[in-house]
């Protein structure tokens, strides 16, 4: 699961140092391998900014992924059927494998997993804000499904032709296996809105009125707002802008909101013939801000829950390095 557009803080600038003839000619090659629509391997030259700001890009997407658990772990003990409890199970134990991919992408980069665990566990990294909502009933579990995983497709599958190798890698299990999460979600909201109780069809209706704005902020800032996507794009980490994204994610979403039954909470959308796309309503940012900036319902308590299993596991790593350097000490001797 993820996320909304990619490191939303801000930049670094890039350096303005003098450079010299030898890296002017690594960056004039570096940008013709780019614009040849060629993939940047880990240890192919690259300039900083651009290795900075893949840094940033692929370790929040990690560490969103691995906070993502939160909100879904929560329900596995009260899953109204084995069936539901064990398809909970899979997809946050899938999401923990989205995760790992993405650490490791990361590390090519020259960045451990410990200095990328510490500026998430600090409050330095960012991971996204859709993460900091409660989930209320079950009905919410579906539509994270249905919603906030189709948000992700819409962010993830262009990153499949990311400009950098690893990460485009990475990202094919992770689309592949983020389109089963949605389709569970929406399977299980069209069980509940067809065989369902009014009550039960009541709580699915109040959980999209609650994860649809907050869905649709998954996107990142409007375009004139975000600067550095001009310059993601022009790399090639970014295929698609923020805006784009969302249109077409609204555009997917609204027919699939009329086959289960719900509305959607927006009172301005419509079709737009003219246009050939829907009209929607503004967006609040600055709830998008506020929750991004560490002031949303639940970012205490997410981050606290991944600090405290930070510290809870920490016998563990220091049993895993001592068994291996136990069996390097044995293998150097042998």
């Amino acid at each position: 699961m993820y996320t909304q557009a990619m490191s939303v803080g801000p930049q670094d600038a890039p350096s303005k140092k003098i450079k010299t003839a030898e890296e002017l000619q690594q960056e004039q090659a570096f940008e013709a391998r780019i614009d040849a629509g060629d993939f940047i391997e880990a240890k192919d030259w690259m300039p900083e900014h651009y290795r900075k700001t893949l840094v940033r890009q692929i370790s929040q997407h990690a560490h969103s992924e691995i906070v993502g658990m939160l909100p879904e772990g929560n329900w596995i003990t009260r899953a109204p059927t084995l069936k539901r409890k064990a398809i909970l199970l899979a997809k946050v134990q899938d999401e923990a494998g989205h995760g790992l991919y993405l650490y490791s992408a990361a590390e090519t980069l020259g960045t451990s997993r410990d200095q990328m665990l510490d500026a998430l566990h600090s409050g330095k990294a960012k991971y996204s804000s859709i993460f900091n909502y409660p989930t209320l009933t079950w009905a919410d579990i579906g539509v994270i499904g249905w919603l906030v995983d189709g948000a992700a497709i819409m962010n993830q599958v262009p990153l499949c032709r990311c400009s950098y190798a690893p990460y485009a890698r990475a990202m094919i299990r992770v689309c592949r296996e983020e389109s089963f999460h949605q389709r569970q979600g929406y399977e299980s909201l069209l069980v509940m809105m067809r065989e369902g109780t009014p009550e039960q069809k009541a709580m699915v209706q109040d959980a999209v009125n609650r994860w649809w704005w907050p869905s649709l902020m998954m996107f990142g800032p409007a375009d004139k707002d975000s600067p550095n996507s001009e310059q993601s794009i022009r790399w090639g980490i970014k295929r698609v802008t923020n805006d784009q994204l969302r249109q077409k994610f609204v555009d997917a979403t609204v027919p699939q909101a009329e086959i289960l039954g719900v509305s959607l909470p927006d009172p301005d959308l419509k079709w737009n013939a003219e246009r050939g796309e829907h009209d929607f309503g503004a967006i609040d940012w600055a709830e998008f801000w506020r929750v991004v900036n560490g002031d949303g319902p639940m970012n205490r308590e997410r981050l606290g829950a991944r600090v405290k299993a930070w510290e809870d596991g920490a016998w563990v790593r220091e049993a895993a390095l001592a068994h291996a350097r136990k069996q390097a000490t044995k293998e150097q001797a042998a």
